[in-house]
């Protein structure tokens, strides 16, 4: 799979999926700008990224839940490029609990400005950017949270919350924006580890997520493919 040349934004990339996502596209050729609340964490990825090659990356600190350290972000990719092909709105923190009073209000309201409020502006900012692409994506890594009726996942109320606002951006703007050839690509993973076997008895793995967004992305100009569902191994939750 051939990415080179492919300017890619990522947010939430100082670990885990997002730190998947960043390498798998640079391992491809592709540029990456890649953020985090924690710019070591995210210096730390570009550095490895730069290391291995063949594509590059630079990090910086972009903190969803504060819109002006959005636009900060957004501002410092529009200095450094004319378009962009891929945003990959990965930046979510996960948050966990059965009871809304399991978290501190700050919690909470961090959850929902970086899930909602956070993930509209960066998008929006940077919309401009993906405009002047020849083959502009825009992905969003929700969750199975962001489903009608999903009750399965340990994750707090607000996490829910937050997905559900994620998912109905996302719906709208795969309308709104197809006729543009912007295509919009959700996904919505239930609750999934890190590493483990890939197997049909096995939970899902962030690299089968991965995979998802790395086929998707490389298909031809005709095949908008707005949604990834999966189905989840793991017992429901009583």
């Amino acid at each position: 799979m051939d990415l080179d040349g492919l300017r890619v934004a990522v947010t939430g990339a100082g670990r885990d999926t997002g730190r998947l996502l960043a390498e798998a596209f640079a391992e491809r050729g592709a540029q990456i700008f890649l953020s985090a609340r924690d710019l070591a964490a995210a210096e730390h990825v570009a550095d490895v990224i730069n290391q291995r090659g063949p594509g590059q990356a630079e990090a910086f600190r972009c903190d969803l839940a504060a819109p002006d350290s959005v636009r900060a972000f957004a501002a410092a990719v529009a200095r450094r490029t004319k378009h962009l092909d891929v945003l990959i709105n990965n930046g979510t923190p996960y948050l966990e609990g059965d009871d809304l009073g399991d978290v501190s209000d700050d919690q909470i309201r961090s959850v929902m400005a970086a899930g909602g409020t956070g993930t509209a502006l960066l998008t929006k900012h940077l919309l401009p950017l993906l405009r002047t692409s020849s083959r502009p994506d825009i992905v969003n890594m929700i969750s199975a949270c962001g489903e009608l009726g999903h009750r399965r996942s340990g994750a707090h109320p607000a996490f829910y919350a937050a997905k559900h606002a994620h998912a109905g951006l996302a719906e709208i703007l795969s309308h709104r924006l197809r006729p543009e050839g912007i295509r919009v690509i959700s996904l919505f993973p239930p609750d999934f580890v890190q590493d483990g076997p890939r197997q049909a008895d096995n939970e899902l793995t962030a690299r089968s997520v991965v995979d998802c967004v790395l086929f998707a992305v490389s298909q031809p100009r005709d095949c908008f493919i707005r949604e990834f569902h999966f189905e989840q191994v793991q017992r429901p939750r009583p």
